[in-house]
């Protein structure tokens, strides 16, 4: 019997890959039947071998050949070349000699048929010859029987075994798979198993095949008789592990291999079935789906009904669609991780080899040293020669060995002096950081004694009329005297260098350019400005350690800035120096969306054509901030970056163009920002942004609002400062009507100023509005002693450059004062815009009517 086990290349259905089959030829129709397994009784399916062809090529693989149909190719494969030489011969030859019986009978059939049976005869024919020249000249001599592959004995050994036993199963034919199944289990229960012997003790049983094929189809399709009485004839001895068997082994050991043999076939076989199950509920639950969706389509009384159903039947595909376009790139993403794998693989091989390379290498020398010491040791004048050495080197070592411990010695006597070193610096380091901090408050003491000692000389300068000449002599030498005096260098005197760059480092300007002691050039106030430096050093000394350090390590743990309760407090509290340039680019960012190029195009157009506000941004820049060292020469680095901001800002707000006071604001976006573009983006913030509508318009109307919203707080939150005013008919307007415009610029102090666009830049103009209520809060005691209304202007004039202490500023800014919402400011704001327009509209209606009255009158 030609029968075997071989894989079968499954092209359709979900599972595309080897399936074991086992293959049986039948001989009297001239197929090749294949099973699942040997002891099957219906098979999955059959290869006509009477028009077949037969192909074998070496690119496929070892063991691979395949058989051509008119119909469709099949593709199998043997565990071995030897086993797959064998059943190509065996279906050559079986194939030739029912060629040959077929010849013997008369052609009864139809022209078709009957043409097809002549060019079957005719290659009979050519192949019969072949075959004659083959076996003459032995060109291709026969193939042994591999028997552990393909016979009756092959059916005896377990079925080779896939991955997974639902690779093994047929999707294809699942009927056939339950009749299998259940023919198996019943022949289990009755206590017998297959048993191919039968075929080889009782030939005459083909006999009776014969009559049982007789009545069979001959469409290809299973012959149910005559698979029952093959297969019933292979019990009692299909597996080893049979009664009968067992009592011919030799030992029990066998017996006990043989029937834990069966034990894992069997539970291999129950796990197949049972996946089978699944896989048939799940086909039948999507063949019943299949079912009602159909008999919905078919019910369906309207076409409207039944185009819903094929849309939803289109939705499906769409999404079976997607989940193949997703699996397709899931596997050319595998099939990249593969390939990178397989480059690191032999990098890694490539490396191994190295290693090896370097490994032989190694081995060579140490070979040629072992060659050279048998030499040496074979030589008797060579070997007095390595004893001596070797005494020497001995002696050698133990020298070293003395030295060693004495090092160790050394060592620990050194590393005991460190330890003591160690804590005597750090001792000492305590003591000076102590002394330091003494120094600091003594240097402010310091201070603020020589700020009231200048102060009682003001007072006695502004009494000089009123003394006697050796006395007023006396206090004008006083004054002198502290004016030349420097500070720095009776700090220098009383401490090192180091120490006082560690306290207080006095310098002319700031960091940011500004002038630390104002440059007064009326004599008197001079000494007003000695007064303002040693208040701020005084200032700076004290809230060193105390304030500032504490605020900079809460700064340098923020790391990515978004707005908060918590960031909003630091930023009224100040930023520091390093911080700000990072945080005033953020808050500007977060408002003001920044069009890339949109600068560089401003320019070329400035370039290009002239604007008519150039003239006047001219004349404005020598008059920016002339107590900044960067702004104070027209050679200055900035000032062709300012002229540069402010021609690109006209051409950018053509309804505002250039307005007085612009140039400040962008002085002091520079030197913070430094960049000229990012100074651009924060004059079009403030402006466009936080300021309101028509504030730098040549009308000034909206500015006009806020001096009069401003004089409502003050008469709420300062009532008796604002009778004050009124008693001595002053109008603050004209004091604080800058202070609006240009933000405090050229105001405040540097430090204080900087504070204030800090908390501006992120709240907006409210910020304004609380700083100039706290600023008169500041000096409301001040003002309310002089009782003089020339003595008040001259005392607004500069009251703002008398305050020194900024955190006191700020607390009176956001705390002392009952701060008001912005909605308060929005409403106020509109009521007295109305106000201000009616009065307008009022006044030209009289300078019309004025105008025509002077035209009725004539010259």
């Amino acid at each position: 019997k030609l029968c075997g086990y071989l894989n079968k290349l499954g092209i359709k259905g979900p599972i595309k890959t080897w399936k074991s089959r086992w293959f049986f030829y039948d001989e009297n129709k001239c197929r090749l039947l294949y099973y699942r397994t040997a002891q099957d009784i219906n098979p999955l399916g059959s290869i006509d071998l009477s028009s077949a062809s037969f192909d074998c090529k070496m690119e496929n693989g070892e063991g691979v050949f395949e058989i051509r149909t008119p119909s469709r190719a099949f593709i199998l494969k043997a565990i071995s070349k030897q086993a797959m030489m064998y059943w190509l011969q065996q279906l050559q030859m079986r194939r030739w000699e029912f060629c040959n019986t077929q010849s013997r009978f008369p052609l009864h059939e139809g022209p078709e048929v009957q043409w097809n049976s002549v060019l079957l005869i005719c290659f009979c024919f050519v192949f019969c010859f072949y075959i004659d020249v083959v076996d003459n000249e032995d060109f291709l001599p026969l193939v042994k029987t591999p028997t552990e592959a393909v016979g009756l004995k092959a059916a005896s050994l377990p079925a080779p075994q896939t991955s997974t036993a639902l690779q093994n199963i047929s999707l294809k034919h699942p009927w056939t798979e339950l009749q299998n199944t259940v023919y198996k289990q019943l022949w289990r229960n009755s206590g017998n198993v297959f048993s191919f012997n039968e075929f080889q003790d009782h030939p005459e049983n083909l006999n009776e095949e014969q009559e049982a094929q007789e009545g069979t189809l001959d469409d290809g399709r299973t012959e149910p008789r005559l698979n029952w009485i093959r297969k019933a004839r292979w019990m009692n001895s299909g597996f080893p592990g049979s009664p009968e068997e067992l009592c011919r082994e030799k030992n029990s050991v066998d017996k006990v291999s043989v029937l834990q043999q069966q034990i894992l076939t069997l539970t291999e076989e129950v796990k197949s079935q049972k996946e089978l199950v699944k896989l048939l509920h799940k086909a039948l639950e999507a063949a019943q789906q299949e079912k009602r969706v159909s008999s919905k389509y078919l019910t369906a009384t309207e076409d409207k009904d039944r185009l819903e159903l094929v849309r939803h039947k289109v939705r499906q595909i769409a999404d079976l669609t997607s989940r193949l376009e997703a699996l397709e790139q899931e596997k050319k993403e595998l099939e990249q991780i593969l390939t990178l794998r397989d480059s690191h693989i032999q990098e890694l091989k490539e490396h191994v080899q190295l290693l090896m390379e370097k490994n032989h290498a190694k081995q060579e020398v140490i070979m040629a040293l072992t060659e050279q010491m048998a030499r040496e040791l074979s030589d008797p004048l060579q070997e007095a020669n390595t004893v001596e050495t070797l005494y020497k080197q001995q002696e050698e070592i133990e020298h070293l060995k003395d030295d060693i411990d004495a090092y160790k010695t050394q060592n620990q006597f050194l590393n005991s002096e460190i330890h003591q070193v160690t804590r005597l610096w750090t001792r000492v380091a305590e003591n000076e950081k102590v002394l330091l901090m003494k120094c600091a408050c003594l240097q402010a003491r310091n201070c603020q004694m020589e700020s009231k000692y200048l102060t009682v000389l003001r007072k006695l300068q502004e009494a000089v009329p009123g003394l006697p000449n050796s006395h007023a002599e006396l206090v004008k030498n006083l004054i002198q005297e502290a004016l030349q005096w420097d500070v720095k260098e009776e700090a220098e005197e009383a401490l090192s260098f180091e120490l006082n760059t560690a306290l207080c480092s006095s310098s002319e300007y700031d960091e940011y350019g500004f002038m630390t002691v104002p440059d007064y050039e009326i004599e008197d106030w001079k000494l007003l400005a000695k007064i303002q430096a040693l208040e701020i050093k005084s200032n700076k000394l004290r809230s060193q350690e105390i304030v500032e350090k504490p605020l900079r390590d809460r700064w340098n743990s923020i790391g990515e800035l978004n707005p908060s309760a918590e960031l909003k407090s630091l930023i009224r509290s100040g930023i520091p120096v390093e911080h700000r340039q990072r945080v005033w680019r953020w808050m500007v960012s977060r408002h003001c969306s920044l069009i890339p190029g949109h600068y560089q195009r401003l320019l070329e157009q400035s370039r290009s054509t002239e604007h008519p506000a150039c003239r006047q941004i001219e004349l404005d820049l020598p008059r920016t901030l002339t107590n900044n060292k960067h702004f104070s020469s027209p050679t200055s680095q900035l000032i062709p970056k300012l002229r540069r901001v402010l021609l690109a800002f006209s051409w950018h707000n053509p309804a505002i163009g250039y307005c007085q006071g612009l140039n400040r604001l962008a002085a002091v976006a520079l030197l913070v920002l430094e960049d000229e573009e990012s100074a651009f983006w924060c004059l079009v913030h403030i402006v466009e942004n936080l300021m309101p509508e028509d504030y730098y318009s040549d009308t000034l109307i909206t500015s006009q609002v806020d001096q009069r919203v401003f004089k409502d707080f003050l008469s709420e939150k300062l009532p008796r400062l604002m009778a004050h005013f009124e008693q001595y008919r002053i109008d603050v307007s004209l004091i604080t009507f800058n202070w609006f415009l240009v933000a405090f610029v050229d105001s405040l102090i540097s430090d204080i100023l900087l504070r204030v666009w800090d908390a501006f830049l992120y709240e907006g103009t409210k910020v304004i509005f609380r700083y100039a209520l706290a600023i008169f809060k500041y000096n409301e005691e001040e003002i309310l002693r002089i009782h003089d209304s020339v003595e008040i202007y001259q005392y607004l004039r500069f009251f703002t450059r008398m305050i020194m202490d900024g955190r006191k500023l700020m607390n009176i800014a956001f705390n002392d004062l009952n701060p008001f919402p912005m909605k308060l400011l929005r409403n106020r704001r509109s009521a007295h815009r109305e106000e201000l327009e009616a009065e307008l509209c009022e006044l030209e209606q009289i300078k019309a009517a004025y105008v025509k009255e002077r035209a009725e009158q004539g010259p």
